[in-house]
């Protein structure tokens, strides 16, 4: 069996896709990443993978450009001739499923968050809903990160119940993110673990960082991620570098792991304006960390209010500095007692395998392969 699997960036796969790619390639499947390369292709083509540049403007909102990247699509997908394509991001998804319907090539699209487009409100997000109803309307399976945006797209007619399904986000591997003791400091060590851009919230977290910081010095605020200029909403370095100096926030830069970062952190946050399933959330928690997240979509489905961590107003630099300072107030037996009810939940509800064992029975359902039985196995 010959899969494509399109994301638009290399590293997405690699650091969101391994787990399914790897389970297909058990079974025997060629396997080809088309995606823009960056510096994971070496890692991708050591699991066992195929990587094929792709061409796209990730940002643009060319017409021009898009109706390139169909029949960029169309080409790739008409030389390798795959019995199936997964899709991955917006216009992957959107502009993937057009080529593969012009070749009758079943393609199965994750809707893994709205993206910066469709949160923008206004003639953008109805060019791209638009653009999701004619891609998607022959599909027989879309799979949706969270109940909230497939309900979503039911109620603005951009698929129906019959093609839905619903997986636990991408997953956690529990193996690698395991649960750890609190590290004995004397202050408490917030983490946030994002790209900066505003969707994320990280404008709120750097106000309630520099109210909670005029009030006490027992605290720090942190950021992992990258400076991601190429993302509409993202913030410069220019504005990392103020706030270091301010001494409000300490930018960790990025890392390819960040499991050390966590097990140093008390609590890690994501005032997120919406999301799929975030990655950061599922990570901390299997971690046995307290999350503190904004109560939308995708944040909500994975923090247990009260139990794991706690959920505030998103868009709202008080109401974080609020439940930050709230935090703050727990005594460290209850912040434990979250901590484990949050690693529970992973191991409940966020398992890699349910991503995996979801993959392989919607592949059988598409193609007759793999078999139902792996997948099955899987789930057990």
């Amino acid at each position: 069996m010959k899969i494509i699997l399109t994301v638009n960036a290399a590293w997405n796969a690699l650091n969101f896709r391994r787990p399914v790619i790897e389970a297909l390639l058990a079974q025997g499947a060629r396997v080809t990443v088309l995606a823009p390369v960056d510096d994971s292709v070496s890692a991708l083509r050591s699991v066992g993978c195929e990587v094929i540049d792709l061409q796209m403007d990730v940002q643009g909102l060319s017409p021009w450009q898009d109706a390139r990247l169909v029949k960029s699509f169309q080409d790739h997908f008409a030389r390798i001739q795959p019995d199936v394509v997964l899709g991955y991001t917006v216009k992957n998804n959107i502009f993937g499923a057009v080529a593969a319907g012009r070749l009758a090539i079943p393609f199965l699209p994750n809707v893994s968050g709205l993206g910066t487009a469709f949160l923008s409100g206004g003639g953008l997000q109805l060019i791209v809903e638009t653009l999701y109803k004619w891609a998607f309307r022959r599909l027989p399976i879309v799979f949706f990160q969270n109940q909230d945006d497939c309900a979503l797209f039911q109620a603005r007619g951009l698929t129906t119940s019959a093609q839905a399904r619903i997986l636990p986000g991408s997953g956690i591997d529990l193996r690698a993110f395991q649960a750890t003791p609190f590290a004995q400091n004397d202050t408490a060590t917030f983490l946030m673990v994002s790209r900066l851009l505003r969707d994320k919230g990280v404008m709120e977290y750097v106000e309630a960082a520099r109210r909670l910081r005029a009030r006490r010095t027992d605290v720090r605020f942190q950021i992992l991620g990258p400076v991601d200029a190429a993302n509409r909403s993202a913030l410069g370095a220019d504005d990392v570098a103020r706030w270091q100096s301010e001494g409000i926030i300490e930018h960790l830069g990025s890392a390819k792991d960040v499991r050390p970062y966590i097990a140093q952190a008390d609590c890690v946050v994501l005032p997120s304006y919406r999301e799929g399933a975030p990655r950061t959330l599922l990570e901390a928690a299997a971690m046995a960390r307290p999350v503190i997240a904004t109560d939308v979509p995708g944040c909500r489905h994975v923090v247990d209010h009260g139990r794991s961590g706690l959920l505030c107003a998103p868009r709202d630099a008080s109401a974080l500095t609020a439940t930050m300072a709230q935090y703050l107030d727990l005594p460290q037996p209850q912040r434990a007692a979250m901590g484990v009810a949050g690693r529970r939940k992973m191991e409940q509800e966020y398992d890699e395998k349910l991503v995996v064992a979801a993959y392989l029975s919607a592949i059988s359902d598409l193609t007759g392969g793999p078999s139902r039985p792996a997948a099955k196995a899987l789930r057990a």
